[in-house]
């Protein structure tokens, strides 16, 4: 689950991450409040205007602007409010933009010259540890500093048990090229940073820039933070901060119905169950010359009830041009899958207009498959994986 910039920041703020302080707001009014009730608590004379939305880059779409006046505030507000934000991170089409955040201005004048790092907390597959990855280049795409300057990105892995010790912590300050008073807030920064983490089960904080101000003080200006939705029982606080807004409508309404979907940009819908066969099935939708336009795991229940809500979904994707069925029957009989297709196709009526393509394999496959060719409706039965493909790339024809 993706949280807000605002979100990510009250959520560091409260494990004692020093944090860019900002209010957010709606709209261009409440904007202009939020910088005049920021200027009396912080002193702060300009802001900064960030479109609030669950992606990267938004400087580069004009998402991210400094206002050095409430004029500006206001003026800057209402134009980011309700556009269309493009980012190499966002759709075609853009995201709409519900809120932005105020926040003061960090960058202020002073002893020394402010410096940007990155940080981010991740798990590391290889290792099965978290990782803390770190650089000195700060503000720029993680990706382009990996592929030019890979020399300039550490990483540090903590291990489970013992959680970060101060040594590591040190280790990553002196990497930075911290001295004095910006060491051991960045050895305070980096420490509750890992607190948070962990405690709020999350799966990757990103931090870009961690900044170091001109008075030596660490801080998070931006953050980025995925929550393991998996976890969420164990935080009800956090699970109310989800913003359906910013969430596929589609897999929104398949996660209430408790199917695992995933939209994709394909022409082939599927309906799978298990999430291994699921990607073996995007695997041979390939093969056949088409493109997965979802994934979809039913579970281990089949029935038509399921089936119906699964088909509905799934063509709710203008892209959809056919439809791969393709279930193994171990937990639940091939037969049964194969009734519950049926009863969905008749309950459906004329909603379904793209073939749809059944390979049922397992108990029961050869009764599943009879009762498929025997319904008397469009629909193509297969039990051989090839065979499906075969189907597929048919229809596609």
């Amino acid at each position: 689950m993706n949280l807000h910039e605002y979100q990510g920041k009250e959520l560091l703020n409260s494990f004692g991450v020093r944090i860019q302080r900002g209010i957010v707001a709606d709209n261009h009014k409440k904007a202009v409040e939020a910088a005049k009730q920021l200027a009396a608590e912080t002193g702060t004379g300009w802001w900064v205007v960030k479109a609030q939305i669950h992606a990267g880059g938004r400087g580069k779409g004009g998402g991210v602007k400094l206002a050095k006046s409430l004029a500006e505030v206001e003026t800057i507000s209402e134009s980011i409010i309700g556009m269309m934000l493009k980012t190499p991170q966002t759709p075609p089409q853009g995201k709409k933009v519900h809120q932005v955040l105020i926040a003061e201005d960090v960058y202020y004048p002073g002893n020394n010259q402010p410096e940007e790092y990155y940080m981010s907390v991740l798990l590391n597959r290889a290792t099965g540890r978290n990782m803390i990855m770190y650089s000195t280049e700060g503000g720029m795409d993680i990706e382009a500093v990996a592929e030019k300057t890979p020399h300039l990105i550490f990483t540090e892995d903590i291990d489970p048990l013992l959680g970060i010790q101060a040594f590591q912590a040190r280790k990553i300050a002196f990497n930075l090229g911290l001295s004095g008073n910006a060491l051991k807030e960045m050895i305070k920064f980096v420490t509750s940073l890992y607190t948070a983490f962990v405690k709020s089960d999350a799966s990757l904080f990103e931090i870009n820039p961690v900044l170091k101000t001109s008075d030596d003080k660490i801080l998070a200006v931006d953050s980025k933070v995925v929550l393991d939705d998996n976890a969420l029982y164990r935080h009800k606080d956090l699970a109310l901060l989800r913003d359906l807004r910013e969430e596929n409508d589609i897999e929104v309404e398949a996660h209430a119905a408790g199917l695992n979907y995933v939209d994709l940009d394909g022409n082939v819908g599927c309906m799978v169950n298990g999430a291994g066969l699921a990607m073996s099935t995007m695997d041979l939708i390939k093969q056949s010359g088409g493109e997965p336009a979802n994934f979809l795991d039913v579970g281990g229940t089949a029935d038509a009830k399921r089936v119906e809500t699964a088909f509905r979904i799934i063509l709710k994707d203008p892209n959809v041009k056919a439809i791969l069925v393709n279930i193994f029957g171990g937990i639940v009989r091939c037969d049964r899958v194969a009734q519950g297709v049926i009863d969905a196709y008749k309950n459906m009526g004329d909603a379904i207009k793209v073939p749809i393509i059944v390979r049922l394999q397992g108990t029961n496959a050869i009764e599943a498959k009879q009762l498929i060719d025997d319904s008397g409706l469009d629909v193509i039965s297969a039990t051989e994986f090839q065979e499906a493909a075969d189907k597929v790339q048919q229809v596609l024809a």
